[in-house]
């Protein structure tokens, strides 16, 4: 898989799990496990819940509670800046909706008028327009879930780790915004977990099926094409037949 080029010629990393192993609660979570995650790529995890798909995002995050043993690498030997969006939104209750998208920036001191208009104009992408001065409470799920999401893609690093970053949502806006993250994710490396498999099929360039305890990889499958696909595309609908019948052998 070609190694896209980030914004300013910068080459985002790959990531690299050498014989990663982790027991939680007393049950092995991970035994040895080895895999690489594609640089300047989106690539997609799926695999039944509490197989350790959202563990191996936070230990790329550098989780200080998780006790592993292996090694978790970038290319170029560096930790890069990492964005992260959890399952929960997280998002600051004190602050407004356009200042919790710039949150990163707040915190460095980086805010600028020019940096201001770009958040407020995804939030018009995203259907908030007119809700920036907003405080989370005032908004949906759905809506804080965006807002989560806007967040997180402001920060422009060159890691992405998202956690179902589209599962509070209906089905036109989960569209919507996977269409929106497609374009803003271009070039840089992202691992995100995720429990549909259509969404995969429309986003990710690789996409990586976990299974058991310890978790192994079952399934790898290398998409061609931009993203976001079409749904009723040959490539996407026979991809997404071969990731249903793996996911149901599980349940």
């Amino acid at each position: 898989m070609p190694e896209r080029q980030q914004q300013g010629g910068v080459a985002p990393p790959a990531i690299n799990f050498q014989k990663l192993s982790l027991a939680f609660n007393g049950e092995v979570l991970f035994d040895d496990f080895s895999t690489t995650i594609p640089a300047g790529s989106c690539t997609c995890l799926l695999g039944p819940s509490g197989c350790g798909k959202s563990t191996l995002l936070k230990i790329v995050s550098g989780n200080p509670n998780l006790d592993y043993d292996g090694w978790v690498s970038f290319s170029g030997g560096d930790t890069p800046g990492i964005s992260w969006m959890a399952q929960n939104d997280l998002l600051l209750p004190w602050l407004s909706v356009l200042d919790n998208v710039l949150l990163g920036a707040k915190l460095r001191s980086e805010t600028t008028p020019a940096l201001r208009y770009r958040a407020e104009q995804l939030l018009s992408e995203a259907g908030l327009a007119g809700l920036g001065a907003k405080l989370p409470s005032e908004l949906s799920g759905g809506m804080r879930q965006r807002v989560a999401l806007l967040r997180t893609l402001m920060e422009n690093r060159p890691v992405i780790l998202m956690d179902e970053p589209f599962s509070a949502l209906d089905a036109l806006t989960r569209m919507k915004l996977q269409n929106l993250a497609a374009r803003l994710i271009q070039g840089k490396t992202v691992l995100m977990v995720t429990h549909d498999p259509m969404e995969a099929m429309r986003l990710a360039d690789r996409v990586l099926v976990l299974r058991g305890r310890p978790a192994h990889l079952v399934y790898s499958l290398d998409m061609d094409g931009q993203t976001p696909r079409d749904p009723e595309d040959s490539q996407v609908q026979h991809g997404y037949v071969q990731l249903v019948k793996l996911l149901m052998e599980e349940s």
